[in-house]
């Protein structure tokens, strides 16, 4: 009986890049999201247009899924959304790290007992609690998210809450865990 690993298996589409809200995006054909392993966020390695880099794939609210296209990769790409994009992605079980938004940061800088707690929650566990911070439009509403995700590090929690993954999206791009222009 092998003992060796599987390698994941490059998933390879060819999609448009598109613009919701000022953001590019991109949409991954339906085959090729039904080729993921789950229909939440998914980690991945990938390439696009001859760029290496990794990725969280969002969830459309659809079982489909998108990427992100950040400032970066959209600069190394020299592309806009008339253009096709190759892409090849390969799930990963490692997640990069999530880039913590100033207000949450503030608040964990503030609460130096907290540097250890944060430190020791895998990957994915940061990328709930900035993603649950960041899932509202709401100034008042993020302020107490802040305030309670502070509280429940300190009791213990390492994880947000029981929300949804799939709705608990980027308020900017999607409605109700939802993609924009998504009938």
């Amino acid at each position: 009986m092998s003992t060796r690993k599987s390698t994941p298996t490059a998933i390879e589409f060819s999609t448009q890049l598109e613009v919701i809200n000022d953001r590019p995006i991109l949409r991954l054909p339906a085959d090729s999201s039904a080729k993921l392993p789950s229909r939440g966020q998914v980690a991945a390695n990938g390439q696009m247009g001859g760029v290496d880099f990794t990725t969280v794939i969002e969830p459309d609210g659809m079982r489909g899924h998108w990427i992100n296209v950040t400032d970066e990769l959209s600069v190394q790409l020299d592309t806009d959304n008339a253009d096709s994009v190759d892409v090849s992605l390969t799930p990963t079980k490692e997640w990069p790290e999530t880039s913590i938004p100033d207000d949450f940061d503030a608040a964990l800088s503030d609460s130096p007992e907290l540097t250890e707690v944060w430190a020791g929650l895998t990957p994915m566990a940061r990328w709930e609690w900035v993603r649950w911070i960041q899932a509202t439009k709401n100034a008042d509403t993020r302020a107490r998210r802040v305030e309670v995700a502070i509280s429940k590090l300190e009791s213990g929690k390492r994880r947000p809450c029981c929300f949804d993954l799939a709705s608990c999206t980027d308020p900017e791009l999607a409605k109700s865990g939802k993609l924009l222009g998504i009938s």
